[in-house]
């Protein structure tokens, strides 16, 4: 993939977007920071721009002609900051306005997998307004997981083996979305596959201590054992590379997206796909490009030679 790279934004203006004001501040500050400092490794001119309500007046000011995004969560991964750059007609790296909006909401996000025959576990959901009762009393089958449908990094998750649990849940998740999604839960391995510009890349298997790759275990090191390549039948191995890209080209991702999976013996169920993978020291994107050969300061490069605009 190495081949890919072409240097067509040398001498030109780089602003990182990092920061920003969802619950993932912490972690997109740590992502941009990372990018930042490898783009100046590769002699690029590379600014930093803590992306908060001023973003159209720093991007104005600082004079940036392409944007490097290392957002994560709202206002930042699902389309309006994308929208935002396509106004300002500034090149952005990443998925579009529409993929990224789509693959933000875990709801739509399974719904479209769905048309696609792209197997994912069972679910339930509301939407604001829906009544949290309702949605309790439709959803019987324990164990379940309840999610907030646009957080990530696992933020407010809760796994439900009791009708109280299960009720409480739902209502901490609504506090952080209105829409809660409540899906099945797969007692299995868990499988991640980057994928970069269409192509799936090696897959993790992760292993939490813990038992559950919480925020804790996803981003202090020493937590999680993440085995590169994953130990998986061989079959298995390939059909969950090409669900990934499948599940890629489906919500019409662009640059790199990070694909989630649930195995339970040969079974494979897709989770949740992510437009802008975490790039910290414990970032599973950057583990999976170096078994792939890939250096980081490369795949820093690789994203931004992919800025482009009307996605």
């Amino acid at each position: 993939m190495n081949e890919l790279n072409t240097g067509r934004m040398r001498g030109k203006k780089i602003g990182v977007l990092l920061g920003g004001l969802s619950a993932e501040r912490e972690i997109s500050l740590k992502t941009g920071t990372a990018a930042l400092t490898a783009l100046r490794e590769l002699g690029y001119d590379a600014v930093p721009i803590d992306a908060g309500t001023d973003l159209p007046e720093q991007l104005r000011q600082s004079g940036v002609e392409v944007a490097f995004i290392a957002l994560h969560g709202r206002f930042g991964e699902d389309g309006r900051v994308q929208g935002l750059l396509e106004m300002m007609q500034i090149p952005y790296t990443g998925s579009g306005v529409m993929a990224s909006s789509i693959a933000i909401d875990k709801v739509v996000t399974k719904q479209l997998l769905l048309f696609h025959e792209l197997p994912t576990p069972g679910f339930d959901f509301i939407r604001p307004g829906d009544s949290i009762a309702d949605l309790q009393a439709r959803c019987q089958q324990l164990p379940l997981i309840v999610k907030p449908s646009r957080e990530g990094s696992t933020i407010g998750i809760t796994i439900a083996r009791t009708a109280d649990v299960l009720r409480q849940g739902i209502a901490a998740a609504a506090e952080l979305d209105g829409t809660v999604l409540v899906e099945d839960f797969i007692d299995g391995d868990e499988l991640t596959v980057s994928v970069l510009n269409g192509k799936a890349l090696p897959i993790i298997k992760i292993v939490p201590k813990s038992g559950f790759y919480d925020y804790q275990a996803k981003y202090f090191s020493g937590d999680t054992a993440y085995l590169l390549p994953a130990p998986i039948d061989a079959e298995v191995y390939q059909q969950v590379q090409r669900a990934a890209e499948a599940a890629y080209r489906a919500l019409g991702c662009r640059g790199a997206a990070r694909v989630d999976f649930m195995l339970r013996e040969r079974e494979y169920y897709c989770i949740e796909v992510n437009t802008i993978p975490g790039m910290t020291e414990t970032s599973l994107l950057p583990k999976a490009a170096a078994a792939a050969g890939i250096a980081f300061p490369q795949l820093v490069e690789m994203l931004l030679d992919d800025a482009d605009l009307d996605k």
